[in-house]
């Protein structure tokens, strides 16, 4: 295959998916291009590509361009992985300045006014991207690791409904770090099903292979005592270090310059996830930050030091990661790739596609997050039936922000952002909502200066 890693300047993800890559037999003899905009941070990545494939010398060609159009040439797969400007001084102003406006959204990433905007931001280059692959490459394979995943789907799905494109995101793999110590059981013994939308999503179904038995009474009388023990947000700092996430783990550490203290935090204190498992009788994918980003009642349960705390803390993780190539397994990508050579097939956990039917309570017209089987013919999207109706009624009143987000990058129309705010869960008032907006393309200008 011929491999086009697209935001592969960052370290993170270039040598994260190239470790990936080299560590599968199937892809022996695949090409990686390597593609970015900041010459200075590809190289860093090509040289220590080529200093691995020195002393590893693995069936592989590594090779690297500033011309995306030339890497495109002849391209089987293309993985995008972008961010524009400076990722979070952006998402501060996404965060904060509709907070001012009085917008009780609890983290402004995905969901929210903030996600509203990041998509806003971010869509319009990823589109620019995928113009060039289907003029250059139509029949490639695109992976988008980009978020807001649901946004950016669906927009590109509508303006360019023959490519093959999918969003992946690792969310579901929280599954694999609760639920052996939860059920005391292999991960490997489980059969699980889930989906929703991207950051939105539950687990739906659990059995045990070994017996065949539900095991999802088993998660609901255990998962309490589970997270009970959990560390909290305000913990990550002390967890990243005994586990070497981190690279300095001594005194040099900025917890006290950042004002973070430890804190034990009860199970009563994880409320967005203790109520979805009293009410909806649903484990989540994932946590405050990201589910309560969706839900108009999140901002009165959620655990916002938690959830400010790890913001300062992802960046932290961030400033201080020394990434390098390991031959491991990190990311989904890869056995998808060995799926779409394989005649036999596999079931993949979640992907990003739009939604055939998949989930029957929602528009077709938006991207779901659903499992999919992987094979020689491509990536279908596995229907999931009788959908839970209190879950599904929560995911239907955020869908029409993604409709309204996508038709406003489509059309160009500040209208649309306007409506798309007024239709989120969690903008609670009228007055001011399209000064916000204005304020947000005066402020982010260089990005949303499209919109009129």
């Amino acid at each position: 295959m011929r491999i086009v890693l697209i935001g592969a300047g960052s370290a993170q993800f270039g040598l994260g998916m190239l470790g990936d890559i080299f560590q599968s037999e199937i892809l022996h003899g695949s090409e990686v291009v390597l593609v970015d905009i900041n010459e200075a941070a590809l190289a860093a990545v090509q040289q220590k590509a080529d200093e691995f494939l020195l002393a590893n010398p693995l069936p592989f060609t590594v090779t690297s361009t500033l011309d995306r159009k030339a890497a495109l040439n002849g391209s089987d797969v293309v993985v995008i992985a972008i961010e524009v400007g400076d990722r979070f001084a952006l998402w501060q102003e996404d965060w904060t300045i509709a907070q001012q406006y009085g917008i009780r959204q609890i983290y402004g990433e995905n969901g929210g006014a903030g996600g509203v905007f990041h998509a806003l931001r971010i869509i319009p280059p990823i589109l620019e991207i995928c113009a060039d692959v289907v003029s250059i490459a139509p029949s490639a394979w695109v992976f988008n690791f980009s978020n807001p995943m649901t946004a950016i789907t669906t927009t590109v799905k509508r303006a360019y409904p023959e490519l093959r494109f999918v969003g992946l995101c690792h969310e579901v793999a929280s599954l694999e770090r609760y639920l052996p110590t939860i059920l005391d059981t292999p991960f490997d013994n489980l059969i699980l099903r889930s989906g929703g939308l991207n950051h939105f999503s539950v687990l739906l179904s659990a059995r045990y292979k070994d017996t065949g038995a539900d095991a999802y009474p088993d998660i609901l009388a255990k998962a309490p005592a589970f997270f009970e023990q959990e560390p909290g947000y305000s913990d990550l700092l002390a967890h990243w270090q005994r586990t070497g996430m981190l690279a300095r783990t001594e005194g040099a550490t900025n917890r006290d310059v950042l004002g973070i203290e430890r804190s034990s935090k009860s199970w009563a204190d994880r409320t967005l996830f203790k109520c979805f498992l009293d009410t909806y009788k649903l484990l989540p994918i994932t946590s405050d930050s990201h589910i309560g980003e969706y839900i108009s009642w999140a901002g009165e349960m959620a655990d916002h030091k938690g959830i400010k705390d790890f913001f300062t803390l992802y960046q932290v993780m961030l400033s201080e990661s020394r990434p390098a190539i390991e031959l491991k397994q990190e990311e989904r990508l890869v056995p998808i790739l060995e799926g779409l050579s394989s005649d036999e097939g596999y079931e993949e956990s979640a992907v990003n596609i739009m939604n055939t039917a998949l989930i029957e309570s929602l528009p077709s017209s938006i991207a779901v997050e659903v499992p999919a089987w992987v094979s020689r013919r491509g990536i279908e999207g596995i229907a999931l039936k009788e959908y839970p109706k209190g879950f599904g009624a929560l995911l239907n009143a955020y869908s029409g922000v993604y409709d309204l987000t996508a038709e406003a990058i489509l059309t160009r129309r500040k209208q649309y952002v306007i409506e798309a705010l007024l239709a989120s869960p969690v903008v609670s008032s009228y007055r001011g909502i399209a000064e916000l907006v204005d304020l947000m393309i005066e402020r982010q200008r260089r990005w949303l200066g499209y919109l009129v």
